[in-house]
């Protein structure tokens, strides 16, 4: 039988135990060794809940166990890069919540030490992981929709009444372009299997919500005049969904970053001027999906199909992005 990547799993956050544990449980190639929280009480009933062996009251002690071979983080986005160091100083392979970090030196730094240390790197992008993907980029590579001349995407929801959210605290990386922005802006890039060239956003900073970006709105500027217009937020109504247009057609993606485990398969729209038809991809948990990928690559040398380096692009658009917004102007990402 093939030997399971023994995870530990620093925090107890909603996404930790609703998505990420179960999808390890879930896997083929995982098993939760371990969990930590800075309450040894909290980690202790997660563990007796979820059925996990060792529960831990503080990261280091977690860090230190022998056993454990590679960590999930979901800890507040301020705390990504202190906790992906010392996991890679202690010889763990890291697989850290999106965004990877507050900004693009951050996650630079974070990616160098755990290549220093021979361990690997991944961000928890999850949706990327599903087949659909692909789908959509072989449709697209295949000529159906024509040339690919604009992208639109959006990712927004209704959180604002929860002001004790760490998504709505400044200092601990909130705010929509950092939750939700990375969505259309990821996927843009991987569709496209390119970099931008500039960006311009505009955003509402909410005072009740610690001056985060609680919606933004942006253009972002790809190679050969194609555009990604998004928006993301979390003071209203909720949506997820990415459009790409093309000279000949074009491909509707809804519900594209989530509920990929839902009873209904994910769907790929694609319309032309002679023919709409919708394609039925495999009901695939994405959660799962990125952990099995990421214990190929732990115990079989499996290249990661999304890079470290990619991680660092994606901050360096979200930086751009942010500078856009409180500046109010239009911010180059190339010379």
């Amino acid at each position: 039988m093939d030997r399971h990547l023994q995870w530990g799993v620093l925090g107890t956050s909603t996404i930790a135990k609703n998505a990420v544990i179960p999808a390890i449980q879930q896997s083929e190639r995982g098993e939760v060794l371990a969990i930590a929280s800075r309450s040894k009480e909290k980690a202790e009933a997660l563990a007796n809940e979820l059925d996990i062996a060792r529960a831990y009251g503080s990261y280091d002690e977690l860090i230190a166990d022998p056993d454990i071979e590679a960590v999930y983080i979901p800890l507040p986005n301020h705390m990504h890069k202190e906790w992906t160091i010392k996991a890679a100083q202690a010889g763990k392979h890291v697989l850290c919540e999106k965004p990877a970090a507050l900004n693009s030196e951050e996650a630079a730094e974070m990616i160098e030490v755990c290549q220093q240390h021979g361990v690997l790197f991944a961000e928890a992008i999850m949706y990327r992981y599903h087949p659909k993907h692909r789908r959509v980029q072989e449709i697209i590579a295949s000529g159906e929709i024509g040339t690919v001349r604009a992208l639109h995407g959006n990712f927004t929801c209704n959180t604002a009444d929860d002001k004790d959210n760490v998504r709505f605290k400044r200092e601990m990386g909130g705010g929509s372009l950092f939750d939700l922005g990375v969505y259309p802006i990821s996927a843009a890039r991987m569709y496209l299997g390119q970099e931008p060239e500039a960006v311009t956003v505009h955003a509402l900073f909410s005072e009740e919500h610690d001056g985060v970006d609680m919606m933004a709105s942006g253009l972002v500027e790809f190679p050969n005049s194609v555009a990604l217009t998004f928006d993301c937020g979390m003071w209203a109504s909720g949506r997820a969904e990415m459009e790409i247009l093309g000279t000949d057609g074009r491909i509707e993606l809804p519900k594209v970053f989530g509920w990929e485990n839902s009873d209904i398969p994910p769907q790929i729209i694609v319309h032309t001027d002679s023919v709409s038809r919708e394609e039925r991809v495999s009901v695939s948990n994405s959660y799962v999906l990125q952990v099995e990928t990421f214990a190929a690559a732990v115990l079989e040398g499996k290249a990661l199909p999304f890079s470290p380096q990619n991680t660092i692009q994606n901050m360096r658009v979200i930086d751009a992005c942010l500078e856009s917004a409180r500046t109010r102007q239009r911010v180059q990402l190339v010379d």
